[in-house]
């Protein structure tokens, strides 16, 4: 490998090619082995650029910000190979050594750091450019970015490599990084948790913040897929910039503190954060509920109390916890003086005392990233043993070969590690065609410790091996929130209301519109108002469809008002055919025709009662009855004054000599006269209830709310008819009254039904445009109106008069002051 070292020509001819070193990178730990392996760990999560002016040489990228955490996974892989070295039924009688570097969570001090591994136990050992390199796998990395970069350095020369936190999907692809393999499952899932946690607590309305790296676009484009379809809308995405620049970080804050989203979801490395987060602490932006990816959901970089006001109540997809029972002990025995060689430490005795910014290294709660490293280093050793294990009949290689212990090349290793199953602590490790293996995620929540420090509390898991729908369970009753439980661009609509999306907004910033009449919405956040039953109607709040209100004039404070009045025009009309029938011998009730008279009120008291089939619920009976017996009774009524007005204009015609008209009106004739016109009314009804009788209805349409039941004509045109016949008599009746109302006498009765006659046309005159326009029971009660007006001012035009000569003014009731001829 000629990246670090430069291998030239002298210009000399007989001169031989030299290899010199143009800069020197040291490894963090080495230690050496029949075989190989390199670690790259993020030993440090800041870095400090060189002046690049191009006047002189650039130093190379200085490394800040030591991470404790990161240490203890690197200590976790010396310490799996130790437990191998010493193990008598791993790798008998052969070692691993193993090459450890910082890539100080940089894809370019990445880079360096592959480099860095592949050049040999260390680079100042000769002979550099002669030998292949004795790397046989390499454990890392922990960012996606950086991964990639490292896998596409191992590439060319097919050495397998396993990395411990690098979840990008992005990875997964087989034709672009066939040395890929990973002990953490692949974004896919931890993209799938969170969107199921986020439709899980109904956050509608949340931000994103994302690492400018492949790891954060792949994730965050994922997650936009996973959330089609469901009620979740994105506020905003900002990218946290890498390298960072405190100004535009300071940009995305004002986005976030001018936001309504206050859950924000946060696809980044712990390194990227880092100082992120102490920019937005002197903002002093709190209430925001984090939602982290697993890349920084367990960093004990921010335990510190002066983080949790900011970030307690975080919730995360953390990787599976594991338990390496020697770890504890072997953090506290590893001596930076052990190696003398590592660029990490100054030199120290062993015995100083841990600071409390890096108890994180000897912290054992959770040990998840450190896990993942000791599986890896067991899978590479499970695979190599397996492959010093093959027989030559049955080997996996050309001509059924195997490897040869003193020859094992890393393509060989590759394709052992890529059918290895082990298990390791009660779990089973293996990897599938992608090189993923089976996701399992803790899901973890920042609380407050008994110290002010944070604490990783476990509240549920995601597992991916149960059915879909399946993998999340969650103890809601253990989650402590950062102050925001709902995060949403709009308040939801509440039933009665459905939402109307906002022009030119994303779905999830609407409006609650109240449903229209006749439409319900039972459900929050409708979409759509339903509409109700055709014999139901919405309820004032517009959330359940209840039955109209039936309508029809019955006995309420109308109707029974109308009941009155008709019962006491019959009354009224009884009372005054008893004083007509009582003094039925007087002269003012035999000069008026007596018989018609009592013919007369005998229809008006029918007329008066007829109103009474108007009010009740219709039915068929009641329908047929109201318009017939109406009708019929009326038209005896007119027929009868029809037959008065013409005894009263003959009586004063047949005086004079020659006339004989009153032979022709003998009562026989009058009533014959009343029964031909009444009979002509009723084969108008019988024809009308024979052929389209009236039947009971209700009309949905009048009113939308209510159905009011109504009685149907039936016929319109045979209803008109009844009511033409009517006013046809009754215009009769009115011209021959007109006639006679100058004749002589004191009491021209001429003159009576001439007024009567009158107010009824009057008040039927008036009926017809009211009884169009009023709605549902009016229209009944209208009818009924016009029944009683009519019979009244029958009543009390043709009658009144009478009773008053009659009982209060006896004195008038003689012939002589009817016929004008009283002596004075």
């Amino acid at each position: 490998m000629q990246n670090p070292v430069s291998c030239f020509t002298s210009p000399a001819p007989a001169a031989a090619e030299v290899c010199t070193l143009r800069n020197s990178f040291q490894p963090g730990f080495v230690s050496k082995g029949d075989y190989v392996i390199g670690g790259i760990f993020p030993l440090h999560y800041n870095q400090e650029m060189p002046d690049l002016n191009y006047t002189y040489r650039p130093p190379p990228v200085k490394c800040n910000g030591f991470d404790p955490r990161a240490l203890r996974w690197a200590v976790t892989m010396m310490l799996a190979v130790e437990e191998i070295n010493q193990s008598p039924e791993l790798l008998p009688n052969h070692t691993l050594g193993y090459k450890i570097s910082d890539s100080c969570a940089y894809p370019l001090t990445g880079q360096r750091a592959a480099l860095a591994v592949l050049n040999g136990q260390s680079e100042d050992e000769p002979p550099l450019c002669s030998d292949a390199s004795p790397l046989l796998a390499v454990v890392g990395e922990s960012g996606a970015a950086q991964s990639i970069l490292v896998s596409r350095i191992l590439q060319p020369f097919r050495i397998p490599m396993i990395s411990y936190f690098s979840s990008c999907a992005c990875s997964a692809d087989r034709k672009k990084y066939p040395n890929f393999f990973r002990v953490v499952p692949n974004d896919d899932y931890p993209v799938k948790s969170i969107a199921q946690l986020l439709v899980h607590f109904n956050w509608t309305w949340v931000g994103l913040l994302r690492s400018d790296d492949e790891y954060g676009r792949f994730v965050v484009q994922g997650l936009l897929r996973a959330l089609e379809g469901t009620k979740v809308c994105v506020a905003y995405q900002e990218i946290i910039p890498l390298p960072y620049n405190h100004k535009r970080a300071l940009q995305i804050m004002q986005v976030m503190r001018r936001s309504t989203a206050k859950v924000v979801v946060v696809f980044s490395a712990e390194g990227e954060m880092a100082p992120f987060w102490r920019d937005y602490m002197t903002q002093n932006i709190t209430g925001i509920q984090w939602v982290a990816s697993e890349a920084w959901v367990t960093a004990s970089l921010f335990t510190g109390s002066q983080y949790y006001p900011y970030l307690g109540g975080t919730i995360g997809f953390a990787i599976r916890k594991g338990d390496i029972s020697k770890l504890s002990e072997y953090l506290k025995t590893v001596n930076p003086q052990m190696y003398p060689n590592n660029s990490l430490f100054p030199p120290c005795t062993g015995q100083e005392p841990v600071l409390p910014l890096h108890s994180a290294y000897l912290n054992m709660s959770t040990l998840r990233v450190s896990y993942n490293v000791y599986k890896a280093v067991y899978a590479i050793a499970h695979s190599l043993h397996n492959l010093l294990l093959c027989q030559p009949d049955s080997g996996p290689f050309q001509n059924n070969s195997c490897a040869q212990s003193s020859n094992v090349h890393s393509w060989q290793l590759q394709y052992y590690l890529q059918d290895i199953k082990f298990i390791i602590a009660g779990e089973v490790v293996n990897f599938d065609s992608k090189g993923d293996s089976i996701p399992y995620y803790d899901i973890i929540n920042w609380q407050k410790g008994t110290g002010g420090n944070t604490e990783f509390v476990n509240v549920g898991v995601f597992d991916g091996s149960k059915p879909a729908g399946e993998e999340l369970v969650i103890q809601e009753d253990r989650l402590i929130w950062a102050g925001h439980q709902m995060s949403v661009c709009s308040t939801s609509c509440l039933p009665g209301s459905r939402k109307a999306v906002r022009r030119g907004e994303s779905v999830c910033c609407f409006d609650c519109v109240l449903c229209d009449s006749g439409k319900i919405s039972n459900q929050t956040n409708s979409i759509e108002c339903t509409v109700c039953p055709e014999d139901f109607w919405s309820n004032k709040d517009r959330t359940a469809c209840i039955p109209k209100k039936v309508e029809f004039l019955g006995y309420d404070s109308l109707g029974i008002a109308l009941t009155v009045i008709s019962v006491v025009g019959a009354c009224l009309t009884i009372a005054v055919f008893g004083v007509f029938f009582y003094h039925r011998n007087t002269p003012i009730v035999r000069v008026n025709n007596s018989e018609l008279s009592f013919f007369i009120l005998f229809a008006l008291m029918l007329c008066f009662l007829c109103c009474l089939v108007f009010i009740g619920e219709p039915t068929s009976w009641s329908c047929m009855l109201r318009h017939t017996a109406f009708s019929i009774t009326f038209s005896l009524c007119i027929s009868c004054i029809l037959g008065k007005t013409l005894v009263v204009l003959a009586a004063f015609t047949a005086t004079r000599p020659g006339d004989n008209i009153m032979k022709w009106l003998v009562p026989r004739q009058q009533k014959a006269i009343i029964f031909s016109c009444t009979l002509v009314q009723v084969v108008i009804c019988a024809a009308w209830l024979i052929d389209t009788p009236p039947f009971p209805s209700r009309n949905k349409h009048y009113e939308s709310s209510k159905i009011i039941l109504e009685c149907s004509v039936g016929s319109t045109l045979a209803f008109w008819c009844v009511l033409g016949y009517i006013g046809l008599q009754a215009c009769l009746c009115f011209v021959l009254a007109f006639l006679a109302r100058n004749l002589p006498g004191n009491f021209n009765e001429a003159k009576f039904i001439t007024f009567s006659i009158l107010i009824f046309c009057a008040v039927w005159l008036a009926f017809i445009p009211a009884y169009i326009s009023s709605p549902g029971k009016y229209a009944d009660a209208v009818e009924s109106f016009a029944i009683l007006a009519s019979s009244f001012g029958l009543l009390f035009c043709l009658f009144a008069p009478k009773c008053y000569i009659i009982l209060l003014k006896p004195e008038k009731n003689t012939k002589q002051h009817l016929m004008g001829k009283e002596k004075t």
